[in-house]
C-alpha cells in the first residue's frame, strides 16, 4: 500500500530541492535588502496609495518586518506563486499517465481508481511540508540574523494556514487533471484558474456590488499579512479551505471513475 505515493515522492525530490533552495535564496535577499531600507519611507509611499492597489498587493505595515514580508514574500511567493506550483503539478499527475498511455498499465494492477488518484496527490504533500518547514526555518533565522524581530508563532501560523490554501489550489488541478485528456492542456488551464481566482479577490474587493464574487476564490480565506503583523486570523476561514479541499478531492474522484480511458 502507498507504493504510488513512494514512487512518486521519490520523482518530487530534486524538483522540491531545487524549489526550496530556490525560495529560501529569495527569502534572503528580501530580508537582507529589508536592513538596507529605510522605513518610514515605505510608510510614507502606501499612504499615497489607493487602497484598492494596497488590497490588491497585501501591503500593510509594509515598515515592519512582518509587513515587509507579507507583502514581498507571502501574497506574491505563497498566494500566487505556490498557488499557481501546485495548481499546475497536480494538473499533470493523471492527464500525463494518460496522454503518454501509462493509465492503462496502472490500473492493470490491483488498485482502484480513487486509490491511485488519492495516492498520486499524497505525493505533493513532499513539497508542501518541506516548503513550509524548511522555508519558514531560514525566514525566522535570517530576520533575527539582521536584529529585526518576529513572534515564530505568528510567522508558524502563516506557514500552517497556508497548507489548506495549497491544498485547494492542487485540488484544482487535480480535477483538470481527470478532465482533460492532455497534460499540457490541463497545466496551462490550472495556471489560468489559479491566476483569475487570485485575480478575483485582488480586483474585484474594490467594486462593492460584485463584493460576493470575492467568495469564490480560495484567496479570499488565505490572508497572510495580518497573521505575520498582529497574529489576526478566522479560523473558519481554514474550515472552508479544508471543506473546499475534500469537495474537490471528491469531485475529481467521481469524474475520475467515471471517465473512460
Amino acid at each position: 500500500m502507498f507504493e504510488t505515493t513512494r514512487y512518486e515522492m521519490s520523482r518530487r525530490l530534486r524538483g522540491t530541492t531545487i524549489l526550496t533552495i530556490g525560495l529560501s535564496l529569495y527569502t534572503a535577499f528580501i530580508v537582507w535588502y529589508f536592513s538596507l531600507l529605510d522605513p518610514s519611507a515605505f510608510e510614507q509611499m502606501t499612504q499615497s496609495m489607493p487602497p484598492a492597489m494596497l488590497d490588491a498587493f497585501g501591503v500593510s505595515g509594509i515598515g515592519s518586518i512582518g509587513g515587509w514580508l507579507g507583502t514581498q514574500i507571502y501574497t506574491f511567493l505563497w498566494l500566487l506563486g505556490l498557488g499557481i506550483y501546485f495548481a499546475y503539478t497536480a494538473a499533470g499527475t493523471i492527464a500525463s499517465d494518460i496522454e503518454s498511455d501509462r493509465m492503462d498499465l496502472l490500473l492493470s494492477f490491483p488498485v482502484s481508481r480513487n486509490q491511485l488518484l488519492v495516492e498520486k496527490f499524497a505525493s505533493l504533500l513532499l513539497p508542501l511540508i518541506v516548503l513550509n518547514v524548511v522555508v519558514g526555518g531560514v525566514t525566522y533565522s535570517l530576520v533575527v540574523a539582521i536584529g529585526e524581530t518576529i513572534d515564530p508563532m505568528h510567522l508558524a501560523l502563516v506557514h500552517l494556514l497556508s497548507i489548506p490554501y495549497l491544498l485547494v489550489c492542487a485540488a484544482i488541478g487535480m480535477i483538470l487533471s481527470v478532465l482533460v485528456d492532455r497534460a499540457a492542456v490541463a497545466e496551462r488551464a490550472a495556471i489560468g484558474l489559479v491566476f483569475v481566482l487570485w485575480l478575483v479577490e485582488s480586483a474585484v474587493g474594490a467594486a462593492e456590488d460584485f463584493a460576493w464574487i470575492q467568495n469564490i476564490s480560495p484567496t479570499h480565506y488565505y490572508s497572510p499579512t495580518p497573521v505575520l503583523i498582529d497574529g489576526s486570523y478566522e479560523l473558519i476561514d481554514a474550515g472552508i479551505l479544508i471543506a473546499a479541499f475534500l469537495g474537490l478531492i471528491i469531485v475529481s474522484q467521481v469524474l475520475f471513475q467515471r471517465r473512460d480511458i
